[in-house]
């Protein structure tokens, strides 16, 4: 496998007494995209800064480009933040300029793609592809994306994640850290962070791990999920079913005796997977 643009063995953050990432082990190689999957404060944010360089880790080793983490190093990556790093008075041309002036990119004219107006006037949409267009124009051979989408609709998370696959199609490494689950499936690696911790690791199937759920299928479904409620569980309505989890199929069955209730087995999705590798690592 060739040299991992990004690395990170058995890194911990702490802040005060607060551990933000625990003994992670993370790789990001050419062509790949890898995603960090966690619900807010899971540590992605902190593991992404430390690979970077911006924070150190409090113990662990982070290695970028296959040395430490350095100012040159950085010029190799495109680094788009949750803040997106775009300066809201300036237009996005201008916005635009600057960033090619800093990384020493030709001078060539800019596409006039998106309004003459200060960055701060935008709606976020056109502000976060403002942003995306400016990492990408140094081309860089790393793409580091902080919730790249967080509050932009499905059709422009489409058109992002587009350029997401294009760019690790080129070779770039991509690293991305995503709370959004048909994010997740379009990433080639997962890392699933709770509470600081990796939980879980792999492609897709590796994830999911041929893990089940529970099918709970009555003609009176808002009564079948009330005793289900009411005994602990934590039912999902999908359609006119319900799904819970598969390893307390006994006790279901008798919460729901009487009311003529189906139960069969299905594959779990990746967000009942999420759901569960949280609960099991509280």
């Amino acid at each position: 496998m060739a040299l991992a643009l990004a690395e990170g063995r058995r890194v911990t953050r702490r802040f005060g007494g607060h551990v933000a990432v625990q003994e992670v082990d993370v790789a990001v190689h050419p062509g790949e995209v890898l995603g960090l999957l966690g619900a807010n404060g899971a540590g992605k944010t902190t593991l992404l800064r430390m690979l970077l360089g911006l924070v150190p880790p409090s113990e662990g080793e982070v290695r970028l480009f296959g040395v430490a983490p350095s100012l040159a190093g950085r010029r190799r990556i495109g680094y788009m933040p949750q803040g997106l790093g775009l300066y809201e008075d300036l237009t996005p041309k201008e916005n635009l300029m600057f960033a090619r002036s800093v990384f020493g990119v030709a001078a060539t004219p800019v596409r006039g793609e998106f309004p003459e107006r200060a960055v701060g006037e935008l709606p976020l949409g056109v502000q976060r592809r403002v942003a995306f267009r400016q990492v990408l124009q140094h081309k860089p051979q790393l793409l580091v994306l902080d919730e790249p989408t967080s509050g932009v609709d499905p059709l422009m998370r489409a058109r992002l994640w587009q350029e997401v696959r294009a760019a690790a199609d080129e070779g770039a490494g991509v690293l991305v850290s995503t709370h959004h689950m048909e994010e997740a499936e379009q990433c080639d690696r997962l890392l699933v962070l709770a509470e600081g911790r990796v939980v879980a690791e792999g492609d897709l199937q590796d994830i999911l791990a041929g893990e089940q759920v529970l099918v709970v299928e009555a003609a009176d479904w808002p009564q079948a999920m009330s005793r289900l409620e009411a005994a602990g569980f934590r039912p999902a309505l999908v359609g006119r079913s319900l799904r819970i989890e598969a390893s307390a199929e006994a006790e279901a069955g008798r919460v729901l005796a009487g009311l003529g209730c189906r139960l069969s087995r299905a594959p779990a999705t990746l967000e009942e997977r999420f759901v569960q590798l949280g609960s099991a690592h509280p």
